[in-house]
């Protein structure tokens, strides 16, 4: 893992690595995993983070976000033992596992391995409901255009056929040189002025090129970042436009958590961002804080658990 600058904490002396996104796992208090008859597992390796999701039925009951080790075995082993902290649960108690991601023939514990496009495909329609027939999958590395239909089944999709520019690691690249927490790039491109022009180039290394040249011209970082998440938001939306679009919109992985660039997506190509949980459940009338990076992982484990079905002969 590369490090990259770091900033003081005021008044307490500790370091922040600015590149780096918040970890997160959850565990649902109302699910006893003991009464359940299935209980299916994903696991999601991607280049920049990983995530283990459990299910009991069908349900939701914990998962686990964290930034991806130095193989693909080790991320996964991380990724559950976080997934499952204080449940009393063990591997084995896992009816079955589904791998997906870069690092999906290298799990472990998986009995199975499926692409990212096609869990991610069934975990946004379990996270945003049927309506939603367009993801924009942006990862670390890429970025993926996915059509499904109402059933979360894969209809079409492209993805970026470049580098990863644009994509959480050059995000996160940016981030670290322009001094600025990558929590912060959204919130903080927005308090600008008057929107810029996007930068010309959203490769990472003609992009920081033309930041420092704007910076030494006296451009406010904020600006810089309005100029950069716009760049990363047209890319997008020309990348969208080869797949075709439905009305509605939802935005997976880590730059979903980016405002910068997810509102400005939507804005730039006139359809309506849906940025919240639905399924059909008897726990859909609580909140489930869930994390948008977990949706290959849940599609993973909706695989996991047609596929354990099928083992028990259901």
């Amino acid at each position: 893992m590369t490090a990259g600058k770091t900033e003081t904490v005021k008044g307490k002396g500790e370091k922040k690595e600015l590149w780096r996104w918040s970890e997160s796992r959850w565990t649902n208090p109302d699910i006893d995993w003991k009464k359940g008859e299935i209980v299916s597992a994903g696991i999601d390796i991607g280049s920049v983070s990983t995530q283990c999701v459990i299910m009991v039925d069908g349900e939701l009951y914990a998962y686990a976000s964290l930034r991806s080790g130095s193989s693909s075995d080790v991320s996964a082993e991380r990724g559950s033992v976080k997934a499952l902290e204080g449940t009393g649960m063990t591997i084995q108690d896992w009816d079955y596992c589904v791998g997906t991601g870069y690092g999906r023939v290298n799990i472990p514990m998986s009995k199975r391995a499926i692409t990212e496009i096609a869990c991610h495909g069934r975990g946004a329609n379990w996270m945003y409901g049927p309506s939603i027939r367009t993801i924009l999958d942006m990862g670390g590395q890429d970025c993926k255009v996915i059509r499904i239909d109402e059933k979360g089944k894969l209809l079409n999709f492209v993805m970026n056929d470049k580098c990863a520019a644009g994509a959480g690691r050059g995000m996160e690249v940016f981030a670290d040189f322009v001094g600025v927490p990558v929590t912060e790039v959204g919130e903080r491109s927005f308090d600008v002025d008057e929107e810029p022009d996007p930068v010309s180039s959203t490769c990472t290394i003609f992009a920081k090129s033309e930041a420092a040249g704007l910076l030494k011209e006296g451009w406010d970082v904020n600006k810089v970042l309005a100029a950069y998440s716009s760049a990363t938001a047209h890319r997008v939306v020309e990348l969208m436009d080869r797949v075709g679009l439905e009305e509605k919109l939802a935005i997976t992985g880590g730059i979903s958590k980016n405002r910068g660039v997810s509102d400005r997506i939507a804005k730039y190509c006139g359809m309506e961002f849906v940025p919240k949980i639905w399924h059909n459940s008897e726990y859909e009338k609580k909140q489930i804080p869930f994390d948008t990076q977990t949706a290959g992982a849940i599609g993973a484990a909706l695989f996991a658990k047609a596929l354990a079905e099928k083992e028990k002969g259901k």
